[in-house]
């Protein structure tokens, strides 16, 4: 029987990935993003140690959203008052800020532990082609591209004539 091996928090190698967002489906980045931060397109993944790496989203003003969502999409928060339950629409919150849907969208599909709190840290969202990380990514030369594909309609199989 061969050992299991784990990843050790020290062993963690960080790369940095620069994703630009104009005209990609918000949940199609999204699923891509949390999947970089968790670190799941790694060999060496481990759900109870953080072995994901830094994201740059840049241009997540011009993310795209399928059907009526735009007006649809409601985000509930509380203030645990009475009465105190405040809607908004999706919208309402890229006019107030454009990188919040994709934060929240992110922060959704990272586990609900004291990890996420590690991994959303690494998230950085800008709205537009600007960022302040162009030193760490030509510095340590591990810009990676990620290119997110649209999803094609699949082709119906061939059928076996009689």
């Amino acid at each position: 029987m061969g050992k299991t091996y784990v990843t050790k928090p020290a062993e963690v190698i960080r790369k940095w990935y620069i994703i630009d967002a104009e005209d990609k489906i918000l949940g199609r980045v999204a699923t891509e993003v949390a999947n970089l931060l968790r670190g799941k397109n790694k060999p060496t993944f481990s759900p109870s140690v953080d072995t994901g790496d830094f994201v740059v989203i840049i241009n997540a003003d011009k993310i795209k959203t399928t059907g009526n969502k735009e007006e649809a999409k409601i985000y509930y928060r509380h203030s645990w008052y009475p009465g105190g339950l405040k809607e908004t629409t999706l919208k309402q919150l890229r006019e107030k800020d454009a990188t919040a849907p994709i934060k929240m969208a992110v922060k959704g599909m990272l586990p609900k532990n004291k990890l996420a709190d590690q991994m959303i840290k690494r998230l950085k969202v800008y709205a537009g082609t600007e960022h302040p990380h162009s030193q760490q990514l030509e510095e340590y030369e591990i810009n990676s591209k990620v290119k997110i594909q649209k999803s094609q309609p699949k082709a119906d199989p061939p059928r076996a004539e009689k």
